[in-house]
């Protein structure tokens, strides 16, 4: 009467009042969808072929777009923009079986400029995970598989996008026939479902289905720096107890289970003896070959792009003795009342950034970018009205830059506090593609570290880029008055200077703009009360 194969027509079953009926997969575009790993008890309905047991009661159900129930759709790694077509997924916050809402989220994937949580585009069941920690996931495929339940309406939308995103996907393992309409009248009531689903346990095809990753693999917390670690040190995270918050494995974690040679596993409630792990034992002076990590391809693929511009060096000193008044009175005002704030003080960057946009104002070419630049017949040069200064951070994944968005409307205090945000989110691996995106011109800070003149290179969605070097307190000559005489003498003095490098695309900008450029920022930032008369 019946057959229990893989191969069957998948049919969902659907409730209406106290009766069951059985409805086929509805035709899309003149294909029928297949969902694999149907569960159990959903697959006795594909098996069910009997005709109506409820006399007179007759209802023709028929092929209709909307007519699904614990339907199993796959749900795909969207475009995340910047041209980005794979990234690798570093850590899942679901399991097969799982219960999801609309919004939580599935992942974290770590693409080649920042690290992105996915979430749930609807409610439903885990039904399969498509990809273990570790493997590079691809634009366009399918992340997992989830049953969307009884939502019809849910199930039907998700669908028609998971079709027309990718079509040849879902329709690889397709059978092309169908018959042209559902199967009439009701099926009988199935009086014991436990003993259908025991057959079809048995049916061909079992052996295929896929068993889900442990949760020890999926729910394992730690940054992709430390899960380099352990991979080169031949470690499975998974057995590692994490000390971090969360239970986040740190790096400090991975050595001291290297030292120990043996730990409980972070999830595991057994008293069983941990798996020892043998370290990798390197000789002193032995070459190692490694892949470039995400953010390293990133830096490969724009500094070789960047080297082919034509660069201009310029260098200066700032003198920063009003600046640091100024950053005293600042953080005087912020310490009165710090509950208004964010951040505990004002450091020299916000200054120096609102001073860089009042400069803009006065150069906006350097705020430009050449488009169509292969050829000079064909170059143009983009002035851009915003000035989304990007700022240069070392993060545990990096070099990144993200951008603080429309400077020329804030504040020196908004300024200090977006880019207090910004420089949080990066020690957490947590900027986004939207503080990453649109710069218009760079600074970065590497004096933090040490160095005084410095060589930055301009990326090319930019023409120029400075570098701020460490600061010093110096001896200067100072004309200064003469306590005695009264009069103007020179005298050597301590002045606390910094050391500023410009480096621009000369196939635009000339020598002299950047130079006057330079001058118009550095007079702001030497004398920080002109920010109130410059302000509109």
């Amino acid at each position: 009467m019946f057959s229990a194969t893989r191969s069957s027509l998948s049919v969902l079953r659907t409730q209406i009042g106290k009766s069951t009926y059985i409805s086929t997969a509805r035709v899309i575009s003149g294909q029928r969808l297949k969902y694999s790993s149907i569960s159990a008890k959903s697959t006795v309905a594909r098996a069910v072929r009997h005709q109506p047991a409820f006399g007179s009661l007759q209802h023709t159900h028929r092929f209709h777009a909307s007519a699904l129930a614990n339907a199993k759709v796959p749900f795909l790694l969207a475009d995340i923009g910047e041209g980005i077509t794979e990234c690798e997924v570093i850590q899942w916050f679901v399991k097969a079986g799982d219960k999801v809402e609309e919004f939580e989220r599935l992942c974290e994937v770590q693409s080649d400029k920042a690290s992105v949580e996915i979430t749930s585009r609807f409610t439903g069941t885990i039904t399969s995970l498509q990809y273990k920690v570790g493997d590079m996931a691809k634009v366009g495929k399918p992340l997992v598989e989830i049953e969307v339940g009884d939502d019809a309406e849910a199930a039907s939308s998700v669908i028609d996008d998971a079709t027309a995103a990718a079509p040849d996907a879902m329709s690889a393992s397709t059978p092309r026939s169908a018959p042209e309409e559902g199967l009439k009248g009701h099926s009988n009531v199935i009086q014991d479902m436990n003993a259908v689903a025991a057959m079809m346990d048995n049916a061909p095809g079992k052996s295929e289905r896929v068993v889900p990753p442990t949760a020890e693999h999926i729910l394992t917390f730690a940054t992709p720096a430390v899960r380099r670690v352990a991979k080169e040190s031949n470690v499975d995270i998974a057995q590692i107890k994490g000390s971090g918050k969360g239970g986040r494995v740190m790096k400090e974690d991975v050595v001291a289970y290297l030292a120990n040679g043996r730990q409980a596993t972070a999830t595991s409630t057994s008293s069983a003896a941990p798996i020892k792990v043998a370290a990798q034992q390197i000789p002193r002076g032995e070459d190692k070959v490694l892949p470039l990590s995400m953010i390293q391809k990133a830096m490969f693929k724009q500094m070789t792009k960047s080297l082919s511009i034509p660069h201009f060096g310029f260098a200066d000193e700032i003198i920063l003795d009003n600046a640091t008044l100024f950053r005293t009175a600042l953080n005087a005002h912020i310490a009165k009342s710090p509950e208004k704030y964010s951040f505990k003080k004002v450091s020299y960057m916000p200054i120096f950034i609102k001073a860089l946009s009042l400069a803009l104002e006065q150069y906006p070419i350097m705020n430009a970018c050449v488009i169509d630049g292969e050829e000079a017949s064909s170059a143009k040069l983009k002035y851009r009205a915003a000035h989304n200064i990007g700022v240069a951070m070392d993060t545990p994944n990096g070099l990144l830059v993200p951008n603080i968005k429309n400077v020329q409307s804030l504040s020196v205090l908004e300024i200090a506090a977006e880019l207090t945000r910004l420089q949080e989110a990066g020690q957490r691996n947590a900027l986004s593609m939207a503080d990453l995106k649109e710069g218009t011109v760079s600074l970065s800070n590497v004096g933090m570290i040490g160095g005084t003149y410095l060589n930055p290179v301009v990326v090319t969605s930019e023409v120029a880029i400075a570098a701020v070097g460490k600061m010093q307190r110096l001896p200067r000559y100072k004309m200064v008055t003469d306590a005695e005489t009264g009069k103007l003498v020179e005298r050597v003095v301590p002045q606390q200077i910094v050391n500023v490098s410009w480096s621009a695309d000369h196939r635009v900008i000339d020598g002299a703009t950047v130079a006057r450029f330079s001058e118009a920022w550095k007079s702001v930032v030497e004398n920080p009360f002109l920010l109130g008369g410059m302000l509109r």
